[in-house]
């Protein structure tokens, strides 16, 4: 049996912090040169104090960030300390431009930090480097050096963080206050997507740091996307439902709004059947009783009426709301049947929403062929089967509008007509007297 022995022990032991000193340390950070610090003194008021309150995500936070991220891919690429300085005040001044305006910001950052630096007294070879950092920010715009790829890769440095999401949210809000663009949870989920799948980091030590977090931020958006899209599908599903899968309550909806239609239009012929027999049998009086007082050859043989012409005015009062009344209620109980003349020049757009294959006022317009054709693809589609019996109670309502309307005025110019003959009779009779 193996024993081990005071002095293989200490030697193990002694093995320890050797292989911990084998691990390479983590190299110090490097602190900021006295020019970067005062820009930072210089841009941070601004940003805090005098950006658009709209602005969400461009605010003084992102810079901030940008600026750390930028520090660190600097370390991470062992930069010299001349260029490390010009990377991290581009980081500074890349969203100054937003004080300005929004769309070209980048252009107008280059301008503030121009003029800021010529206040330093910055070589003007180092001012074009650094203006050339900050116009690599821009969409439209290349980033050459490998300098410009890492202030490209600090600035996109959100789409590998941890927050990611809540980060695009902040965006979210900002082009919604300030650009008017509004987007469903689908459409920002996908726009989100696509835009992080076209993304590729440029700098190597962009590479390092964030292709890997990206790529694990890509599927989980990817995931988040599907069950937003699937959330949003179930909603519009059953907003929809209620008008298509209840066949019940849809049938029972229609079949109430037929009925009451055709109670309605019954009720209404026969309001105007009142009426036609009412005044029909008022002028049959009328034209009898003016017939028989004025013909020679009456039974009585009076002249009492000729002698009494006022008698005539109130007569022809009634008389004349008899025939109008009569006429309007003939018109309202008339049959009327909604067509259109130009389906049947044109029978190919028998499936035209305002044409309803169910009322033969508009079918009969059609040859067999083509209102079969039509009847065949109403019964596959249950959308155009419900919009063509929309289209049938969109019209016979109206008809019974019309009905209702000459009913109306048959009934007034009838009560109007009455209360003119009583009034004109009571003249008559008092100036008789």
């Amino acid at each position: 049996m193996a024993t081990t022995t005071p002095f293989a022990a200490e030697a193990a032991a002694a093995e320890l912090p050797a292989a911990a000193a084998q691990k390479p340390p983590k190299p110090p950070k490097s602190e900021p040169s006295a020019l970067v610090q005062q820009a930072q003194a210089t841009v941070e008021p601004l940003l805090r104090d005098k950006l658009d309150p709209r602005l969400t995500y461009h605010t003084l936070a992102h810079t901030e960030y940008v600026v750390k991220q930028a520090h660190a891919l600097a370390d991470a690429a062992k930069l010299p300390a001349k260029e490390t300085e010009e990377l991290l005040l581009a980081a500074w001044f890349h969203d100054t431009g937003y004080l300005d305006t929004y769309d070209g910001h980048e252009y107008k950052s280059m301008a503030r930090a121009e003029a800021w630096l010529r206040e330093k007294q910055v070589e003007p070879a180092r001012i074009e480097v650094i203006k050339n950092l900050v116009r690599a920010t821009h969409r439209n715009e290349e980033a050459t050096t490998e300098l410009e790829k890492m202030m490209v890769d600090a600035d996109m440095s959100n789409l590998a963080a941890d927050d990611f999401r809540s980060r695009a949210e902040l965006i979210r809000t900002e082009w919604e206050l300030a650009l008017g663009k509004s987007y469903s949870n689908p459409e920002w989920a996908e726009l989100q997507l696509n835009f992080m799948l076209a993304h590729k980091y440029q700098s190597e030590a962009g590479k390092d740091r964030y292709k890997k977090a990206m790529k694990a931020n890509i599927e989980d958006q990817r995931d988040y996307f599907k069950k937003t899209e699937k959330k949003a599908k179930k909603k519009e599903k059953k907003a929809t439902d209620t008008f298509a899968e209840p066949k019940r309550g849809i049938e029972t909806m229609f079949r109430t709004m037929y009925s009451n239609h055709m109670k309605l239009s019954d009720m209404a012929d026969k309001k105007a059947g009142m009426m036609i027999q009412l005044n029909a049998v008022i002028l049959s009086v009328i034209i009898t009783y003016f017939g028989a007082k004025s013909s020679s050859l009456a039974v009585t043989g009076g002249t009492s009426f000729i002698r009494n012409p006022i008698l005539a005015v109130p007569m022809g009062v009634l008389l004349l709301t008899a025939l109008c009344s009569v006429t309007t209620a003939i018109l309202s109980a008339q049959p009327d049947v909604t067509s259109f003349k130009w389906l049947k020049r044109n029978p190919e757009i028998a499936t035209n929403r305002r044409v309803n294959l169910l009322f033969f006022g508009q079918f009969t317009k059609l040859s067999l062929q083509r209102f079969q054709d039509g009847m065949r693809e109403l019964m596959r589609e249950k959308d155009t089967l419900y919009n063509n019996m929309v289209t049938d109670v969109y019209y016979l309502g109206e008809v019974l509008d019309r009905k209702y309307k000459l009913l109306r005025v048959s009934y007034s110019i009838f009560m109007v007509g009455l209360i003119l003959t009583a009034l004109s009779f009571a003249i008559v009779l008092a100036y008789k007297m």
